[in-house]
């Protein structure tokens, strides 16, 4: 280490390499790339291709990814909300020197870019929020695509036979008639590590962040696919009449 280097500057300053952050293309306008539980920067692949010429693309794994070689970077503790997963963007984007860009973020990541945004709205230009939530569990006058149960439920799948359960969540979740699309998500959601799976998924599943959506300064472009199994159609709604 360093000589009089404090040890959270190190990880920040080595935060891009260890999140195996990547830039391509040569446009003037930045579109960064960020995607959702149980996957990593390689399911953007097949889209890319189609912006790098005039756009600077950035994808970068999440600490929880099984892409990511250091296990250590994901602490339970400290990813128990969606607050440290904002803060990381932050440092990665400060680090990358990354500014005005046009964020897209995918399930969990779209509302870790609102938090993002609404911390630094001067690095945002555009928000576009793939198949995101701001809560899973339905309440009285809010319909969220799951009951309590039904995620306790789940939490219990995936603590006692996860190999089973992702299994069974990827083909619920991506089109059965696209085989690789499946296999794909199946095969990033196996390469989580040890207790990541369980403990993310209480992060997510169990988050309330409507409150923060009526604060995103940030314009905002709101994709949810009509046949979502995990974000009823009815979350985009809400999300819109809140923004």
């Amino acid at each position: 280490m360093e000589p009089n280097v404090n040890p959270i500057t190190l990880q920040k300053k080595c935060l891009s390499s260890s999140l195996n952050a990547k830039i391509e293309g040569l446009g003037t306008e930045t579109l960064v790339f960020a995607h959702g539980y149980g996957t990593d920067k390689s399911i953007w692949d097949k889209i890319t291709p189609f912006f790098v010429e005039n756009y600077r693309v950035v994808v970068f794994d999440w600490a929880f990814s099984g892409a990511v070689e250091d296990e250590s970077l994901y602490d339970p503790v400290k990813y128990s909300s969606l607050e440290a997963f904002a803060d990381d963007l932050l440092a990665l984007m400060d680090q990358m020197d990354l500014k005005d860009v046009t964020f897209v973020g995918h399930s969990m990541s779209g509302m870790i870019g609102c938090l993002a945004s609404i911390q630094r709205p001067q690095l945002f230009k555009r928000l576009i929020l793939l198949g995101a939530s701001p809560r899973y569990i339905n309440t009285d006058d809010y319909e969220g695509g799951f009951t309590s149960s039904d995620i306790e439920q789940l939490l219990v799948n995936i603590e006692s036979n996860y190999e089973n359960w992702a299994s069974a969540f990827s083909s619920l979740v991506v089109d059965p008639n696209d085989e690789p699309s499946v296999n794909k998500f199946r095969e990033c959601l196996k390469r989580m590590r040890g207790e990541v799976p369980v403990s993310l998924a209480k992060t997510v599943f169990c988050c309330d962040y409507r409150d923060i959506l009526e604060k995103v300064e940030t314009a905002c472009t709101i994709i949810q696919s009509s046949n979502e199994m995990v974000v009823p159609y009815s979350v985009a709604l809400y999300m819109e009449k809140k923004n």
